[in-house]
């Protein structure tokens, strides 16, 4: 039999999987994103893993990189929306090409869909120091 503290820690899991990649999926609608650019910022490689996240992210069992990748996804789209307010410029700010040191001219999003977790990191970092966060 489970005891209570091994019922909440999976219970927790579920539950932050679940919020996680549901807040990501709205992310992802918002930036417009292909399933596959959805799938490399995520660091997946399965479609049936992709899809079945997308339809049941309850089912979810997120690693630490995938909760890391989340973080710095979230980091940046708060970033954006408090930078530019209207939401549909800091939605689409990522597709923009940019010519800040980071981008070279590339969009942001271009940086990202290198499919490191670093370059998820450096656009946070930019975008953090825009904020005078830095």
């Amino acid at each position: 039999m489970l005891s209570n503290k091994q019922n909440n820690i999976s219970l927790d899991d579920a539950t932050l999987s679940k919020s996680a990649l549901k807040t990501y999926f709205k992310i992802a609608a918002l930036w417009k994103l292909n399933s596959e650019q959805s799938m490399t910022l995520l660091g997946l490689d399965s479609r049936s893993t992709y899809f079945k996240w997308k339809k049941h992210p309850e089912s979810a069992k997120l690693t630490l990189d995938k909760l890391e990748r989340l973080s710095y996804i979230f980091g940046i789209y708060k970033s954006l929306q408090m930078l530019l307010p209207k939401p549909e410029s800091a939605d689409a700010w990522i597709k923009r090409p940019n010519a800040a040191t980071p981008f070279q001219g590339r969009s942001a999003l271009d940086r990202m869909l290198s499919g490191h977790v670093a370059d998820l990191y450096v656009v946070r970092q930019y975008l953090d120091a825009q904020r005078g966060w830095s």
